[in-house]
């Protein structure tokens, strides 16, 4: 049986932040990856990294983007790593009179917090993304957020911990999780078995059924999105692309429940609102993605859905209607119950921690949400600032 003073389960973006941070402060590592390095939701989804700034008093929220954006310039700008990092800047765009009275509002109150964001009119904004909407009524402009190519950045992440001494072990998919009675764990993966000392949940959409091989209830729930690629282009669109139609929608009525996550796009099958986010990669796809459905953990896409958002990017890219769609893709995204993160130690078990409950912004604060985890191992105490995010509000025994 090998031994691994902490085994992580989960090759994503918060998995392997998690094992570069801890083989950094020296403890001895193991990753656990069912499959390849960025199988998941971690390489499939649009590369973009949210980030508002600190404010004027640092939010859990500004912790997790800040700090994952500074990791990402890290990577790319210290380390080395090519993972077409780009500090791009985003575009929330207004399509209507509410929309503009919601975000000119959204603005001046986050200003006055200390964010950093800008109210454009439709030419400002257009003399920066000459390829947005004449049609638009200006944007909310966000200058500190920025993209990175999904699957190269979680690699770089797994290789980094490879090499401070982690052990990477992907194709081993998960098949038992045996507490032991005395603090540790024996673990099941592809006919091998480890025994850990600590154990790391950090599989997105995928810890409630680890959770029940432990016999807890993690309330995460596989949210889809998809997205879809236009053909390869010059360079057109400059910036990370939004819409405003989903933020207002879900400041009104995120439409959670006891069941069911708060932002979906959807209430069963019956859609609620559209959403919207996309950018030109560095090869020159201009990709966009936008619903989030509750349907399992079906990962097929829906052609309907697909040109909903196609005619939605439209309306802010008029480019995108005259280009056919090249491919799409869909992937799970972990959603917790009232919204918010679960990071932390379980406090049903001993030694057992999860990184997850990210939402659609897993990518973006995935590296801060993992080193935050790595630090409450390293030191035996709960960093500060994960008191919203402690697993003992939701985590219980199954019944």
């Amino acid at each position: 049986m090998a031994e691994a003073e902490v085994l992580v389960i989960g090759g994503g973006i918060a998995g392997a932040s998690t094992a570069y941070h801890l083989a950094l402060g020296g403890h001895d590592v193991v990753l656990l990856e069912r499959g390849e390095i960025a199988s998941e939701a971690s390489g499939v989804n649009a590369g973009n990294i949210g980030a508002l700034g600190w404010g004027n008093v640092p939010s859990l929220q500004s912790h997790l983007t800040m700090g994952s954006l500074e990791m990402f310039k890290s990577l790319q700008l210290d380390q080395g790593f090519d993972i077409e990092f780009r500090n791009s800047a985003c575009i929330q765009t207004i399509d209507t009179e509410e929309q503009y009275d919601f975000i000119r509002d959204r603005v001046l109150a986050l200003q006055s917090q200390g964010y950093s964001v800008e109210f454009l009119t439709n030419r400002e904004m257009r003399s920066i993304e000459p390829e947005a909407s004449p049609r638009l009524l200006g944007c909310m402009y966000t200058p500190l957020r920025a993209q990175a190519d999904p699957r190269k950045a979680t690699t770089a992440f797994a290789t980094a911990a490879a090499q401070q001494g982690a052990r990477i072990l992907t194709h081993h998919e998960v098949t038992g999780i045996t507490d032991l009675g005395d603090g540790t764990y024996r673990v099941a993966a592809a006919g091998e078995e480890f025994h850990a000392e600590n154990v790391v949940l950090a599989t997105g959409a995928w810890c409630g059924p680890l959770g029940a091989m432990l016999g807890i209830r993690i309330p995460i729930v596989p949210v889809r999105g998809q997205m879809w690629a236009t053909p390869v282009l010059p360079p057109r669109v400059f910036h990370t692309m939004s819409s405003s139609e989903s933020a207002l929608q879900w400041n009104t009525e995120p439409g959670n429940d006891s069941e069911t996550p708060p932002d979906l796009t959807h209430r069963g099958k019956a859609r609620t609102t559209r959403h919207l986010y996309g950018r030109q990669t560095q090869a020159g796809e201009v990709i966009f993605g936008g619903d989030r459905q509750d349907l399992g953990y079906n990962t097929s896409t829906d052609p309907v859905g697909i040109k909903v958002n196609r005619g939605h990017a439209a309306e802010v890219v008029p480019l995108v209607a005259k280009l056919p769609i090249a491919r799409t893709w869909a992937g799970l995204m972990p959603f917790s119950l009232d919204g918010a993160p679960i990071i932390g130690k379980i406090p049903l078990r001993d030694n057992l921690y999860i990184v997850s409950g990210l939402s659609s912004s897993g990518f973006g604060r995935g590296p801060m949400a993992g080193k935050l985890g790595a630090d409450y191992i390293h030191t035996g105490h709960m960093p500060s600032v994960l008191a919203e995010s402690d697993p003992a509000r939701c985590v219980t025994d199954e019944e």
